[in-house]
């Protein structure tokens, strides 16, 4: 994606650097739940052991800086793109989130969250939070390289607050407070994969408004969302899956629903409450 000396969001607030210098840790359990809620949507309440970090070199400081850098690029990039949409099929505003940047810690209006965590939108402060240094997790930890891996995970929490605007959230979230533990998490599911789908809408209008793509960028978002398929996640961390459980979808149905999103530029056929998911 080219991205270097193109317009950053200033809907900003930067504290790395200035947080706690903690991270999550603890035993299988909490690192099964690290894991799940790692990224894209986890509940950013979740606590585990905390453990001191260790200090940033210069060059690692380099990297989160240029990685910040490309963060607000992409996120000046969403507000361009549901500006658009939201003035052309709605005919009102787009309320721009905020874009939170962090290191170790961070105490957002949805509770306490850390590294560990993940990139979150929390829809009580309308902020996304990102760790500074996601952006070399995404790569070395999970497998999926690539600049537009990270635009990926930006675009589907900034997918969030779209959702939250436009009332899906609440009415989600009533649901599942009348529902089964199974009941509620396929419903989780679908929310989450609907973040995809918006995900991928954004990136067509990247393309067709601003021509930025390089040639790879789509496989390296769908190399992400593979990434972070549910049933991937848990055979690494224990092994086997466990379909009742699932928050955020497979492999394949995270992938599906990022293509098609990009494929189509349609918020109409992202319904993923209603299709028949494959």
């Amino acid at each position: 994606m080219r991205w270097i000396g193109r317009r950053q969001s200033t809907n900003v607030e930067d504290s790395r650097g200035t947080g706690g210098g903690k991270i999550l840790g603890g035993g299988i359990g909490a690192v099964v739940i690290a894991v799940i809620v790692y990224l894209l949507g986890g509940d950013p309440s979740q606590m585990l052991n905390e453990s001191p970090t260790m200090p940033q070199t210069a060059e690692q400081k380099a990297a989160d800086d240029s990685a910040a850098n490309f963060v607000k690029v992409v996120f000046a990039d969403t507000e361009d793109v549901w500006n658009k949409i939201f003035r052309e099929k709605y005919g009102r505003d787009y309320e721009e989130p905020t874009l939170h940047l962090f290191s170790g810690s961070i105490a957002s209006a949805c509770g306490q969250a850390s590294s560990a965590t993940g990139p979150f939108y929390c829809p009580l402060d309308e902020k996304v939070y990102i760790d500074g240094s996601f952006y070399s997790e995404l790569h070395n930890r999970f497998g999926a390289p690539g600049d537009f891996a990270m635009a990926y995970v930006v675009a589907h929490e900034v997918g969030h607050h779209v959702q939250h605007l436009l009332g899906i959230s609440d009415k989600v979230h009533q649901l599942q407070q009348n529902s089964s533990e199974q009941t509620a998490n396929s419903y989780s599911v679908q929310l989450e994969l609907q973040a995809d789908f918006l995900a991928g809408v954004w990136a067509h209008y990247e393309q067709s408004m601003k021509d930025v793509l390089d040639p790879g960028d789509i496989d390296e978002a769908l190399a992400a969302a593979n990434a972070v398929g549910d049933d991937r996640l848990q055979e690494q961390a224990q092994g086997y899956v466990v379909p009742e459980s699932f928050t955020h979808g497979t492999s394949q149905q995270r992938m599906y629903w990022f293509k098609k999103g990009f494929e189509t530029g349609d918020i109409d056929q992202g319904d993923t409450f209603d299709e028949t998911l494959p």
